[in-house]
């Protein structure tokens, strides 16, 4: 029998040293986002976490999982990797805020065909202030390096954070006729429809560094679409603090159109009066260029209002204040009345 040579992981593809030197390197972001109830550093075989720690007498866990979509294609194809982490932490706990949940703690999954250690810090890096800007802790994660599943420079993201709330304050809770329903800004397109954005610019024949077709003309347009899904755990949870809020709706993938009456009861539905906010120019020129009709538009984006807040009449002014105060966008949307789906009537401001 003839001898083989032997080969090494290395040489499969897989370098497990650009794996220690990541972990090293992103100790320092996951450290800045240490909270009440964090019991450990990154390195241990699973991460633990104390409620009592956190304040928490009677909890009740709530978990949400996702990702961001084909956005993830314009960060790659760009090279803008700072902020696609901002979005994958926003699209998780926004989510659990909407269930009355305060974020405790964020994962993150980031795999690769070939780790490229500084892209994946700046990745890394952004996912960390997206938990610090949300008050949760990284506490852990998985790089994954599978060489043959992506190609050159290309990598996925999935994340997974964990929430709390004391028994008996779950949201949506006591929605009924007559309550009102306000909105909050969205930062631009967040990270929902962008297989349709990308056909859209695909269509255009404008390249992700042309000049921005919208808004101020500032910056690139691969730039301008990369700005990252608003984050509204703080501003939310202080509304929940006022105790006049019945439930919340982060508008992600449906749109208003979708999202609204998953939080609405049997026999529910909600008049929603377009004329009551501006549509961000981002959204003029998507709908232009792609020739969107109304009901593609609202059922596809989040059309400027990024989460919806249902309230009763005599808390609205307490919970408009609370908003502000926290430096949102508030903008009145109709009102929850009898049906099942969501009445549009208008035309944008």
């Amino acid at each position: 029998m003839s001898e083989k040579r032997g080969l090494t992981y290395a040489e499969a593809g897989v370098d497990i040293a650009a794996g220690n030197t990541l972990v090293d390197r992103i100790k320092p972001h996951a450290k800045r986002t240490t909270r009440a109830g964090v019991m450990a550093g990154l390195g241990g075989f699973g991460a633990l976490f104390d409620l009592k720690a956190a304040g928490y007498d009677d909890p009740v866990l709530v978990a949400a999982t996702d990702g961001v979509g084909t956005k993830l294609r314009i960060a790659i194809d760009t090279g803008h990797l700072d902020t696609i982490g901002i979005d994958l932490v926003a699209m998780c706990v926004n989510d659990l805020v909407c269930q009355g949940a305060e974020p405790l703690f964020f994962l993150d999954y980031f795999a690769t065909g070939a780790l490229e250690v500084d892209a994946a810090e700046r990745v890394v890096a952004g996912i960390a202030e997206g938990c610090a800007q949300s008050g949760a802790a990284l506490i852990g994660g998985e790089t994954a390096e599978m060489p043959g599943m992506y190609g050159a420079g290309d990598f996925d993201l999935a994340g997974f954070a964990v929430g709390a709330m004391e028994r008996g304050t779950a949201l949506p809770d006591g929605v009924q006729t007559g309550d009102v329903i306000l909105g909050l800004a969205s930062d631009g397109v967040h990270s929902n429809g962008y297989s349709l954005v990308r056909r859209i610019v695909e269509r255009s024949g404008l390249s992700w560094e042309a000049p921005c077709p919208f808004g101020d003309g500032e910056g690139t347009l691969g730039a301008a679409l990369l700005a990252p899904t608003r984050l509204y755990v703080r501003p939310a949870l202080a509304a929940l603090q006022t105790g006049g809020v019945r439930a919340l709706a982060h508008v992600t993938g449906g749109g208003l159109t979708e999202n609204l009456p998953r939080v609405l009861p049997e026999g529910a539905g909600a008049h929603v009066d377009l004329s009551g906010w501006t549509l961000p120019p981002v959204f003029e020129w998507l709908a232009a260029e792609g020739g969107l009709a109304r009901e593609e538009l609202l059922r596809t984006f989040n059309a400027g209002i990024g989460m919806a807040v249902v309230v009763s009449p005599e808390s609205e002014a307490a919970v408009r204040t609370a908003l502000a105060e926290a430096g949102e966008t508030v903008v009145s949307l109709g009102a929850v009345e009898p049906g099942s789906d969501v009445r549009f009537t208008g035309d944008f401001a």
